[in-house]
């Protein structure tokens, strides 16, 4: 039986880190560079780092800062943002990261995943959906930072990634992400059931409580973002794991 994991989420734009609410209003939390060395004397098992703007952009993935990151971080590194091909994710796990998070692109170029997986190992793969919830309670699958809708259904789109070769499924609840409400539990719920590789649930977390709760489904690892850079919710910037205490 696989380890339940917490891990920290940071989301990078123009080099720096933001955090974000339902996607919008990014908020300068520091420098990327401090806070990894942050996470290192915490002794932080993992570390996702997705960089919010490359896709919408149109850039590829920044391969200095990455490289900087990497030569400072002592834990193993997951990146997602910009990756269009096999070889921007070659040079990514070359630089020292250990997984590649692919979302965006996989919409219009399905054979993306299976290249790198086929290429680098399943392992190293991890397909990422966006979904948002309507008022109706009707899950869409959103990609371009949530900016535009896919004609998708996420709980067959969930599999699909699966069957593309990638080795853990990533769920964020654009709804949830930011609020500190909680995960959207029924969506994770139904993804769970869906697919046989490790799920990451990510979107929502404002306590330890939230993070057992969903650890109750078939999940493998809980995402997490506001928690761990806010003192707590509505006040300032203060990295840390105090928060994920009992």
């Amino acid at each position: 039986m696989l380890r339940k994991r917490i891990i920290p989420c940071l989301l990078l734009q123009n080099e720096s880190l933001v955090k974000t609410i339902r996607f919008k209003k990014p908020s300068y939390i520091g420098d990327v560079i401090n806070t990894v060395r942050i996470f290192n004397e915490l002794e932080v098992d993992e570390l996702i780092l997705l960089d919010i703007k490359a896709t919408t952009s149109k850039t590829e993935p920044n391969f200095e800062l990455l490289k900087d990151i990497a030569s400072e971080c002592f834990m193993p590194l997951a990146y997602g943002g910009g990756i269009k091909n096999l070889e921007q994710a070659k040079k990514i796990i070359e630089i020292g990261f250990e997984k590649v998070i692919i979302n965006s692109a996989a919409y219009s170029d399905k054979d993306l995943i299976t290249q790198i997986a086929n290429e680098l190992g399943n392992q190293c793969v991890i397909g990422s959906l966006d979904v948002k919830k309507s008022f109706l309670g009707n899950y869409f699958v959103y990609s371009n930072s949530g900016n535009q809708k896919e004609k998708i259904n996420p709980f067959q789109w969930a599999k699909e990634l699966e069957s593309l070769g990638a080795g853990e499924i990533m769920i964020t609840s654009i709804t949830q992400e930011g609020t500190w409400n909680g995960f959207d539990m029924e969506l994770i719920e139904k993804i769970t059931k869906q697919v046989n590789v490790p799920v990451i649930a990510h979107g929502g977390a404002g306590s330890f409580k939230d993070i057992e709760e969903v650890f109750y489904l078939n999940v493998n690892a809980a995402a997490v973002g506001s928690m761990l850079v806010y003192q707590k919710k509505g006040m300032g910037v203060l990295v840390n794991v105090n928060n994920l205490k009992r």
